[in-house]
């Protein structure tokens, strides 16, 4: 049984969500930086000389580059896919155009995030084909769907992610 949400409820959930994004993105570059020799707390800071002299300031560390293959395993470790190819981000943005153009509504990036995240309940819930239609259709919202497509087109909106960006899940 699939219970409306009051706007209140469905503006707090998708708020939500974010909060769960950012902490889970920050989360996982964190591993990364530490798995690639990252501060180590344990050593101690040298200590400055006793002198006249101002201490010179040291210079911030930059953030680290992380490579395309390191996120792609930390993707995959999180049971996401890789970052589509060229060629698969068109097909699958084609997809979801071809399906309602008012899914993407020209957020070719966010609608990309999404379907990474539309793979993860291929994982997270597999054989469960109910499951995975009810969170598609809470997951892909836009400004004139704020409680998703409707349950028809979150089925399509999984099959496109699942054939174009995550066929071997």
């Amino acid at each position: 049984m699939h219970t409306q949400l009051t706007a209140e409820e469905a503006q707090r959930r998708r708020r939500n969500k974010k909060i769960f994004g950012v902490v889970f993105v920050m989360f996982i570059l964190g591993g990364i930086v530490d798995a690639c020799g990252g501060n180590d707390s344990s050593d101690p800071e040298p200590k400055a000389a006793a002198s006249s002299k101002p201490a010179k300031p040291k210079p911030s560390a930059a953030p680290s580059k992380i490579s395309q293959a390191d996120l792609d395993k930390a993707l995959e470790a999180a049971g996401l896919p890789a970052t589509p190819k060229a060629a698969q981000r068109q097909a699958f943005l084609k997809g979801l155009n071809a399906i309602d153009t008012d899914i993407v509504h020209g957020k070719d990036d966010k609608a990309v995030s999404r379907g990474m995240d539309t793979c993860g309940l291929l994982k997270r819930f597999p054989g469960d084909e109910t499951k995975q239609i009810d969170q598609t259709n809470q997951r892909w919202s836009s400004p004139t769907h704020p409680e998703g497509h409707g349950l028809a087109k979150a089925a399509k909106i999984l099959d496109v992610a699942h054939k174009n960006i995550c066929p071997d899940f």
